[in-house]
């Protein structure tokens, strides 16, 4: 389904591999984890408008709540009229309720296909997308203190001890790539919900929720150390993105 999505992932992690790969060994781990992260930047790099597009629609929506509540008061009973009214609304604002959600829709098949292309690294596989059984066996042989990059916490020993680690080396290095990743989530979803005080419980509970399904997942879950790097990644990114984007459109709002 993601195929068109997964060939260009691999080929810009590819393509930072093969730059961070002549700085250093092309098998080091160092040359792999610059890669994943420098991966999920570029990525995050190219949705910023749509990221910036989707916080816009936001502030918007959210100045009508007001508005919108009056119409609901005014038309609760009659259905028809008060839809009519809100549709109505809208038009007049230029107001659209599907502007949050439409860019987040166009990220989501971007961000699986990340995920997968990175959990695609496996044992005796002879491609991934864009890398050969060459590339393959590079990222699965390079580590991160002695963690390799395509094992996972939850892993049997000697299942570790096959590709050369173990789980003291997997949980130092995991555990805090986890608890970092899961800061960041919380940071994030925290700063969002600050601005909107009238956001519903089910969506405050998930402020703690996501982080700690993050942790359960990496401890418990087939999560390679590869993966917990993406997540590392690209929820730092999302924490500074969102502090610089609600800087840029607060003053668009103050310039009005």
């Amino acid at each position: 389904m993601f195929d068109v999505f997964l060939y260009p992932v691999s080929a810009i992690l590819w393509f930072w591999h093969k730059v961070f790969g002549a700085v250093s060994s092309p098998d080091s781990g160092v040359a792999w984890v610059l890669s994943i992260v420098f991966l999920v930047f570029t990525l995050r790099l190219l949705l910023v408008k749509p990221a910036l597009g989707a916080l816009r629609a936001g502030r918007r929506m959210q100045a009508l709540a007001p508005r919108m509540r009056e119409i609901k008061e005014k038309y609760g009973k009659d259905r028809q009229r008060m839809a009519k009214e809100i549709q109505k609304l809208h038009a007049e604002t230029g107001a659209n309720p599907l502007g949050g959600c439409l860019p987040a829709l166009i990220q989501l098949p971007v961000f699986l296909s990340l995920y997968w292309v990175l959990r695609d690294f496996t044992p005796g596989a002879q491609s991934n997308h864009v890398f050969d059984a060459a590339g393959v066996r590079s990222f699965l042989n390079a580590d991160l203190f002695g963690a390799k990059l395509g094992n996972w916490l939850s892993q049997p020993a000697a299942e570790l001890a096959a590709f050369g680690t173990d789980h003291v080396h997997m949980i130092a290095v995991g555990v805090p790539l986890m608890l970092i990743a899961s800061l960041a989530t919380f940071f994030s979803m925290r700063s969002g919900l600050a601005r909107q005080p009238e956001t519903a419980g089910i969506t405050k509970l998930m402020m703690y929720l996501a982080p700690l399904g993050m942790l359960v997942s990496g401890a418990f879950f087939p999560v390679p150390i590869g993966v917990l790097l993406y997540f590392l990644a690209t929820n730092v990114w999302t924490l500074g993105q969102q502090h610089f984007l609600t800087k840029v459109v607060d003053r668009e709002e103050a310039s009005r």
